[in-house]
């Protein structure tokens, strides 16, 4: 019974594959159809339907010589003929369907087919010569489309001698050299064309695979991107909008100021978002510590901004810029602080960026812990230690990515510093500030009482 319930999974497995060849075809044939309505030329490139046995099933055509011998009478014992035939034609099957996936072409029952096949093969040929030796072309095929490595060559050869000697010994050696020329032939052509098919799918399946890794990268970098710009300019906007509120009672012109100020950053963050989403972004270091001052002083936070050293590079100054608006953001956002301290120190081969406030309770990211209120009215998160949060993913990602690292602690002044320490020529940074992966628009900022450091 089991045998019986082999059998059967085994054509409907042989069904299934049919089934599916056939709407491949289709699939195939009518994207051609569609191609030549719309008058383009069709589409070469297409890889077409995946192979499958039934592409070797014609060669099977072959045999139809020793099938017309038992059917004329001409061979003795055609119940052995006929059964030897079967038997032959069934592993052949059976081989050629198994060749085409390559978990099942190393099995051993794929071998021990093979091998019964040159058994069989043999055994027809010495006992009727004649169009029985047109078998060992079959068995060169079958072998060729199951052997595919370093061991197909010396295979094809002695398969041929095999052949050709056989052939020579049982109906003389006029033949001998063509049986074995057919069995070498179609023994190694099989391998080279189905071999070569598959390295073309599996190119093409690379391909498909790099397009998609760089659609997904793309979408990442634009995500970073969107989250970066929208988490600081709304994070200013809210201050000033504060600032102008606790204003208006009293300083109106001082309101009005902080309102057009407002009106400026909502202006440049249209035009940053759109260069963002072309990808020709490059934040600029001056920009970002001028929009740094502004930020600390309509919170009432004193700034303080110390630069020295040479200038830097557009990369390394994109992508400190970066540090800067996340740090501040967060300082603005999370910390309860009353100054805030941005150093730039740009040495020979290192550049080091340090943004420290004297918030007393400052969080670091994470996303949780409690939260408390502070003599400003501010909710304040008090995370555990620890580097979190999207914004500083990205930053750690961007730093990685350009040759560095990233650490983060609280000062021992008290409150919390970020420090971005990078090479003067920063490596892999592309022109939106760096590379790799970062987290998406709208999570949770991280707070200012991360230390971030890139080397």
């Amino acid at each position: 019974m089991s045998w019986l319930r082999r059998t059967r999974c085994h054509l409907q497995s042989v069904r299934e594959e049919r089934a599916q060849w056939r709407a491949e075809v289709e699939r195939f044939r009518a994207a051609q159809r569609a191609a030549r309505k719309s008058g383009k030329d069709p589409d070469v490139d297409h890889p077409g339907p995946p192979p499958s046995g039934f592409a070797l099933l014609p060669w099977l055509l072959m045999g139809l010589g020793s099938f017309s011998n038992l059917l004329q009478g001409e061979t003795p014992n055609p119940v052995v003929g006929g059964l030897g035939l079967v038997t032959f034609n069934s592993l052949y099957i059976y081989v050629t369907f198994r060749s085409f996936d390559r978990a099942k072409r190393q099995e051993v029952s794929t071998r021990v087919a093979l091998g019964l096949m040159a058994l069989l093969t043999t055994g027809l040929g010495l006992g009727y010569g004649g169009n029985w030796l047109m078998f060992f072309p079959l068995l060169g095929l079958a072998t060729g489309a199951t052997l595919r490595g370093p061991w197909l060559g010396r295979a094809g050869v002695l398969l041929a001698l095999y052949a050709g000697a056989l052939s020579g010994v049982r109906d003389g050696w006029s033949d001998a050299a063509n049986i074995g020329y057919a069995t070498f032939l179609s023994t190694m052509v099989t391998a080279a064309i189905l071999s070569l098919a598959e390295a073309v799918r599996e190119l093409r399946a690379a391909r498909e695979e790099l397009a998609r890794r760089a659609v997904e990268k793309e979408r990442l970098r634009f995500s970073r991107d969107l989250h970066d710009l929208l988490g600081h300019t709304l994070s200013v906007i809210v201050v000033k909008s504060e600032a102008a509120r606790r204003l208006a009672p009293r300083d109106l012109d001082a309101a009005l100021a902080q309102i057009g100020d407002i009106e400026s950053v909502g202006r440049q963050a249209l035009t940053e978002i759109r260069e963002a989403v072309t990808g020709y972004r490059r934040g600029s270091l001056a920009t970002e510590l001028t929009r740094a001052r502004s930020a600390l002083s309509a919170t009432g936070m004193e700034p303080v901004v110390r630069q020295s050293g040479a200038p830097l590079d557009p990369p390394a100054e994109a992508l400190l810029g970066w540090v800067v608006r996340e740090a501040v953001t967060n300082v603005v956002r999370h910390s309860d602080a009353t100054r805030c301290e941005i150093t730039v120190d740009s040495a020979t081969e290192r550049v080091r960026l340090t943004v420290t406030d004297n918030g007393t309770d400052n969080g670091t990211g994470t996303g949780t812990g409690t939260s408390t209120s502070t003599s400003t009215g501010k909710a304040v998160t008090h995370p555990h230690e620890g580097i979190g949060g999207t914004g500083l993913t990205g930053l750690t990602e961007r730093l990685a990515a350009a040759g560095g690292s990233l650490t983060a602690g609280r000062s021992p002044r008290g409150g919390f510093t970020v420090t971005a320490e990078l090479p003067v020529e920063p490596v892999g940074l592309s022109p939106t500030g760096g590379a790799g992966a970062a987290g998406t628009a709208g999570a949770p900022a991280p707070t200012s009482t991360t230390t971030a450091t890139a080397t």
